[in-house]
């Protein structure tokens, strides 16, 4: 998979949603809103924002809420569609860089070499997460 595979139009639209899914975080402490986006294998576009937590550590991060929306839109028997494509935002619509924790949940629900979309340009999951362990590595192991 490569950023040449997924059209401007595609990143137009997962911007617009990211975007949208920011407006619509829960944030009464930081005030910094966040919204993800990402495309998946199934050509669905499933979306996510921050909500916070008076306890700060247990605020859900958006690609906490995008992951979740993820399973919770699974066919049933089948299993969540693998993630192709990624962005997330600020509340200024600027593009931010996930988490280290937030990439580790994004690769476990990645298609191999699904692109993000980052701070320093298009870069695959592998690139951001390099030697990463996931299901993969599970699958290839059993």
């Amino acid at each position: 998979m490569s950023d040449a595979k997924i059209s401007e139009a595609n990143w137009n639209q997962l911007r617009e949603a990211a975007n949208t899914a920011m407006k619509k975080a829960y944030v009464p402490y930081s005030k910094f809103p966040v919204g993800a986006a990402a495309l998946t294998e199934d050509g669905r576009i499933v979306s996510g924002c921050n909500v916070e937590n008076a306890s700060y550590g247990l605020t859900l991060c958006a690609e906490c809420s995008l992951v979740s929306e993820l399973a919770m839109t699974a066919v049933v028997g089948k299993g969540p569609a693998k993630l192709i494509a990624f962005t997330c935002v600020d509340g200024h619509g600027n593009i931010l860089m996930p988490c280290g924790r937030c990439r580790q949940l994004l690769f476990e629900h990645s298609a191999k070499g699904m692109i993000l979309e980052t701070v320093s340009g298009f870069k695959t999951i592998d690139e951001v997460i390099p030697d990463a362990f996931g299901p993969r590595d599970l699958e290839e192991r059993a």
